[in-house]
């Protein structure tokens, strides 16, 4: 491609780039011979921008005669898929990303024991929660499943916006691995014992019962207590194994946003 048309395409492909990430939800971009006559270039230079585009993920263009370039606003689902390819490309272990998420994830239950509003918004979904996985005890994969959104809900609470993004990002790949491992030792016949998982029951009401309080020290504290003893149900048998995001299941799991609620 020469450098000129290359140079346009990346001009046309900034402007619609920043207008997607301000433009409201349901936002559409103009049809391609909208595109060049508005912007005065040609057809090449404007399919160029799309491409551009759609290797961020911002959209997805149809081919054919009722072609256009569908719209996708990124949001914590899309964080958290490439923040797992980098890992997974740089061939970081589950152990380190275990470690980190013990470094931050607790911080959002200080956080929510902070709220004022705590007793009105927090509490009554954090305990919602920890009733339904009661009732799921002994089913190793299902208790996994919703016992594991605790931590997202506990993540996606925390009253500042940045802390969610980073914090849900993690939250969701290690969701991602350990439901895989769940599912994997239950065919085997191996998951862990009913009394571990009626002791994370217990675990996760005695951190509702802290942040209620507006203990925010204990929240914090049992929180990386109970997450260092969950983490190494997995980490005793895959500590050196790498992240990984790039199977089927694994970004169908992460794009579907189901670990990144709040």
């Amino acid at each position: 491609m020469p450098v000129a048309q290359h140079r346009i395409a990346e001009t046309v492909a900034a402007e619609l780039r920043a207008r997607i990430l301000a433009g409201a939800d349901g936002y559409r971009l103009p049809t391609q011979d909208q595109l060049v006559k508005e912007f005065g270039v040609s057809h090449p230079s404007v399919r160029e921008a799309l491409r551009i585009l759609e290797t961020e993920g911002l959209v997805t263009v149809r081919r054919g005669s009722v072609g256009g370039a569908e719209v996708h606003r990124p949001d914590g689902s899309t964080a958290a898929y490439h923040l797992g390819l980098a890992l997974q490309g740089g061939r970081v272990t589950l152990g380190d990303l275990a470690a980190g998420l013990r470094a931050l994830e607790p911080m959002c239950a200080a956080q929510c024991a902070a709220r004022a509003d705590r007793n009105e918004t927090v509490v009554p979904a954090l305990g919602a929660n920890v009733e339904e996985s009661a009732g799921l005890v002994g089913d190793g994969v299902a208790f996994t499943r919703v016992a594991r959104e605790f931590h997202d809900m506990l993540v996606g609470f925390a009253p500042n916006a940045t802390v969610r993004y980073v914090v849900s990002s993690l939250v969701a790949l290690w969701s991602v691995q350990e439901e895989a491992w769940a599912e994997a030792l239950t065919r085997q016949g191996e998951y862990p014992t009913r009394a571990k998982a009626e002791s994370a029951v217990r675990t996760h009401r005695r951190i509702v019962e802290e942040i209620a309080a507006g203990r925010a020290d204990e929240a914090e504290r049992v929180a990386r207590a109970h997450l260092a003893a969950t983490q190494s149900l997995l980490l005793d048998r895959f500590d050196d194994g790498v992240v990984n995001v790039s199977s089927a299941a694994s970004r169908q799991a992460i794009r579907s946003g189901r670990h990144l609620r709040g």
